[in-house]
């Protein structure tokens, strides 16, 4: 323990931690809670009295963490009309796209991330007849690996990202998404744990699993051009249309925010060229009433 307090062998753990195997660097949303993790250690090593001075080493070192783009790409956002079109694509792929269409269809129309739809579970959706319902979501499944889980098993289930154990989050979503949900509840059911998308035996979702489906639907929804884009490249990016869709639709981001599960800053943040996108038609409409307001009367 003592060599811990050299401060070049604390750099290089720093450096070891943003740096991926294959030699590359990490992302800062990977590499931050790394080196939060090995904070940790190091504050119970200092509690425990293993170094010779009761100093965390980690705070003797200046260390940033790798630059990483967080922003979304317009060019990867997709229009309503083409995810419209990518969803027919995924539900003409037999029973398997057919099962995954309200899947894909959660993450656009409610923004999920893949996580909190493959939880999602029957309980957790209030469907009406008519108009808009509210999907409320409480967990999600993320895969960790067996040696990670106490149970031995690949996946497991946890609270909401950044969000308390037991917190829930409430989406409403469109009367589109309702009547998707109710025709996939009566030609599919639920698994016997109450949720709405498994495999074919049941399982959770694999990520390998839908995204070639997505893949699939991609090749065949989108042109030549389309294909070779960033355009709607991964099922992730539904996510990033809908919570795109809803800013551009002049939703208060702070709504905006709450529903998708994002805290003001990491949306301002995260969307920063969106909304710049949209702060320019707002400049347009405020424009338009000036003048409007300046013409002389007649």
């Amino acid at each position: 323990m003592g060599e811990l307090e050299k401060p070049e062998h604390i750099r290089a753990a720093l450096d070891a931690l943003g740096t991926r195997q294959d030699g590359k660097p990490a992302a800062a949303r990977t590499a931050k809670p790394k080196r939060a993790c090995l904070s940790e250690v190091l504050g119970m090593a200092v509690e425990k009295q293993y170094f010779t001075v009761p100093v965390n080493p980690l705070g003797t070192v200046k260390w940033a963490a790798p630059k990483s783009v967080e922003e979304v790409d317009p060019d990867s956002v997709a229009n309503p009309r083409q995810v419209r079109t990518l969803l027919r694509a995924v539900r003409e792929q037999g029973a398997r796209g057919t099962h995954l269409e309200a899947f894909f269809g959660c993450l656009y129309y409610a923004a999920m991330r893949p996580a909190e739809a493959t939880a999602l579970t029957r309980g957790q959706c209030r469907l009406p007849e008519t108009g808009w319902g509210t999907l409320t979501l409480r967990r999600g499944v993320v895969r960790a690996g067996a040696g990670w889980t106490d149970d031995g098993t690949a996946h497991e289930q946890r609270q909401l990202k950044a969000r308390a154990e037991g917190d829930s989050r409430p989406v409403p979503i469109p009367p589109f998404l309702v009547q998707m949900l109710r025709a996939h509840l009566e030609r599919f059911g639920t698994a016997p744990d109450g949720r709405l998308f498994r495999t074919s035996r049941g399982g959770l979702l694999q990520e390998t699993g839908y995204g070639e489906v997505w893949a699939r639907a991609r090749a065949e929804a989108l042109t030549e051009e389309e294909r070779a884009s960033l355009l709607a490249r991964r099922p992730y990016d539904l996510r990033h249309a809908g919570v795109s869709l809803w800013l551009a639709s002049g939703v208060d981001p702070m709504e905006c925010a709450r529903r998708a599960g994002h805290t003001i800053a990491v949306l301002f943040r995260v969307y920063a060229k969106v909304l710049a996108h949209a702060q320019h038609q707002a400049n347009e409409r405020i424009d338009a009433a000036m003048r409007e307001w300046n013409t002389p009367d007649t």
